[in-house]
């Protein structure tokens, strides 16, 4: 009787067990793999490189040959008072006629253009990968970083209450002052306003990595204890700088840009060269009468040539078509430089940046140690009252917030590895790989 008694009160709890059994995080791979079926933009891209495979088979229809069909039928009803003559008659005609383009540098030029459009789309589509890797890992680690900053605060909001707890103990034995109690009380409702706050933050950054992912109940992978931070430390940065110059997936769409824009001017060079064709013709008609004739005839034509075309003036339009084409290059080719130099300026950025954040992390974890043992020393000079209670407190608020910091630090040496990798233009979705195995 008593165990039917309890069951209703055990229901919810073991519901609660179940559902925390049964969530499982995701790790950053698993993450990635879902955003790349979700993820708009990426999916945006992807359709544009597969439009461009299209359009370049269009290009190719030019340089093969070309055939159409025409079939025609006419009733005639003819009728003269003067010859009296009143009579009715039909034709049937068929035509095939085919061609095919001997010399067409205009067309050879076009369909160039349509293999180096294959390219461009596919250096879109890699640096569109490369974004949404950016923006998965800065969504994930952003996860991670307010979690972390959630919970020092929590435990922070632990340690002033206790801090508080003494502090009441002592000024009701007489040992301390009304003050350390209402300062204690200060700081524990200054905490709790920040647990508050970072309870939303998570909630928001989480809701931002779900609606990059299409999932509702994200929940990503921590970092391990034993992270070493050197497997990320950046290499020799000339070689960052190579890499960025012969595989960053922009230059690569400029530099294409700059090989399409100079083929557009061979073509408007080629308007003023001949075209040549192969041209065949076959025709069949049939007549049932005319109106001069009642006697049906039927006809079968078949004609095979080549026909030329020579542009002679046409209003100048060529040239200027030209100049106009040879401007346009030499825009290409300025976007090129451009680009190569913020390229360059990025990629020593992201370096200086990643090895910033490595020192900074190297700072932070010293400050740490050196805020514990801080606080260890206020603590006790509080027992043996050479210190008050803000010392105490002040210390304790040093020690959580150095740590979120350096959690924070961590997080971005990882993402600073990513983000040197974009900008060199080498960043790939096995790059993740690195990452996913230190997590836990």
């Amino acid at each position: 009787m008593n165990r039917l008694a309890f069951t209703p009160r055990l229901l919810p709890m073991v519901f609660a067990l179940g559902i925390a059994f049964n969530a499982q995080a995701q790790s950053l791979v698993d993450l990635y793999s879902a955003a790349r079926s979700y993820d708009a933009g990426f999916q945006a891209a992807k359709a544009q490189y597969d439009a461009n495979l299209f359009k370049a088979e269009q290009a190719r229809a030019l340089n093969l040959p070309k055939a159409s069909f025409s079939a025609g039928w006419n009733y005639t009803n003819f009728e003269s008072g003067a010859l009296r003559a009143d009579r009715a008659f039909d034709a049937q005609t068929a035509t095939l006629s085919g061609s095919h383009g001997l010399y067409r540098p205009a067309d050879d030029a076009t369909y160039r253009q349509s293999q180096k459009g294959i390219e461009q789309a596919s250096a879109a589509l890699r640096a569109a990968e490369q974004d949404l890797i950016m923006r998965l890992g800065q969504a994930y680690f952003d996860v991670l970083a307010s979690t972390d900053s959630l919970e020092f605060v929590k435990a922070q909001k632990v340690a002033v209450q206790e801090q508080l707890a003494s502090a009441k103990r002592n000024f009701e034995v007489g040992t301390a002052t009304i003050t350390d109690t209402r300062e204690a009380q200060a700081r524990f409702d200054l905490v709790l306003a920040q647990e508050i706050a970072a309870e939303n933050d998570l909630r928001v950054k989480v809701l931002a990595l779900g609606q990059l992912v299409g999932k509702a109940d994200v929940k990503p992978q921590p970092v391990g204890d034993g992270l070493n931070l050197a497997n990320f430390a950046p290499a020799n940065l000339t070689q960052w700088l190579d890499q960025a110059d012969s595989a960053h997936p922009t230059l690569a769409q400029l530099k294409i840009a700059l090989d399409v824009a100079q083929l557009e001017t061979k073509k408007a060079e080629a308007a003023h060269l001949p075209t040549v064709d192969l041209v065949a013709n076959y025709q069949s008609a049939n007549n049932n009468g005319s109106s001069s004739s009642a006697m049906g005839y039927v006809t079968n034509a078949t004609t095979i040539g080549v026909s030329m075309t020579i542009p002679l003036f046409a209003g100048y339009a060529i040239q200027n078509r030209v100049r106009e084409t040879l401007s346009l290059e030499e825009k290409a080719r300025a976007d090129l430089d451009a680009a190569q130099r913020n390229i360059a300026q990025a990629t020593r950025t992201a370096f200086m940046g990643l090895e910033s954040g490595l020192g900074q992390v190297r700072a932070y974890e010293a400050a740490a140690l050196s805020s514990q043992s801080a606080l260890d020393a206020n603590k006790l000079g509080y027992q043996v009252g050479v210190r008050i209670n803000i010392d105490v407190l002040n210390s304790q608020s040093q020690l959580f917030d150095t740590k979120a910091k350096l959690s924070k630090a961590r997080y971005d040496v990882l993402m600073g590895n990513l983000r040197l990798r974009q900008a060199s233009g080498s960043l790939k979705a096995e790059d993740l790989q690195a990452i996913n195995a230190v997590l836990r």
